[in-house]
């Protein structure tokens, strides 16, 4: 999906939030670090990002949200840059990973359920933001024994099985990571 042309024929424009050192080919970097090598140089946490509305097709923030200072925040900035029907791609360690605490720039723990908020329903808590996306995937990544033993199968496969993980054995069968995949939805 990356270079692929978009509806009208024109190459996708995807921005590649806190690219660090491996920016996504064909993507336009963002990251505050000068060492990253990013096409744009910009703290993550001061908005407007220096992009002008609907400007991209897709935004990807791979290991990106759990550091940022204002998780909704961030996710209305990325609505912002989205144009409708784009898409928004997160990945972020599972809060039952041993790399979500000992990184000391984490500053979210984040469950497979977290941006349930930005739904449909809102998860009952509309009234923080206006913004909408539209929930594609989800996907837990586990750590290995559990996957080998097939639990990463039924967590992704069966949506209420994920929920009982997430409820009742995710301290036992352990998360390891977790991609989220959004649709942009606008008025």
């Amino acid at each position: 999906m990356r270079n692929a042309p978009a509806a009208n024929g024109r190459p996708v424009k995807i921005l590649d939030v806190g690219c660090g050192i491996h920016r996504q080919p064909g993507t336009i970097g963002l990251d505050r670090n000068p060492a990253s090598h990013a096409d744009v140089l910009a703290d993550l946490d001061r908005f407007p990002y220096p992009f002008a509305d609907n400007a991209f097709d897709r935004v990807t923030a791979i290991h990106v949200i759990e550091h940022v200072d204002d998780v909704i925040r961030t996710m209305e900035e990325f609505h912002r840059l989205v144009r409708a029907g784009g898409t928004v791609r997160i990945e972020t360690p599972h809060y039952t990973d041993f790399s979500s605490f000992c990184d000391p720039t984490h500053k979210h723990h984040l469950t497979s359920f977290s941006f349930r908020y930005f739904g449909k329903d809102n998860a009952g808590f509309g009234y923080y933001s206006p913004v909408k996306f539209r929930e594609i995937s989800v996907r837990v990544k586990l750590l290995a024994f559990w996957r080998w033993l097939g639990f990463q199968f039924l967590v992704n496969r069966f949506p209420r099985y994920r929920r009982f993980w997430e409820y009742y054995l995710c301290y036992v069968v352990r998360g390891k990571a977790m991609e989220f995949e959004f649709e942009v939805l606008k008025a």
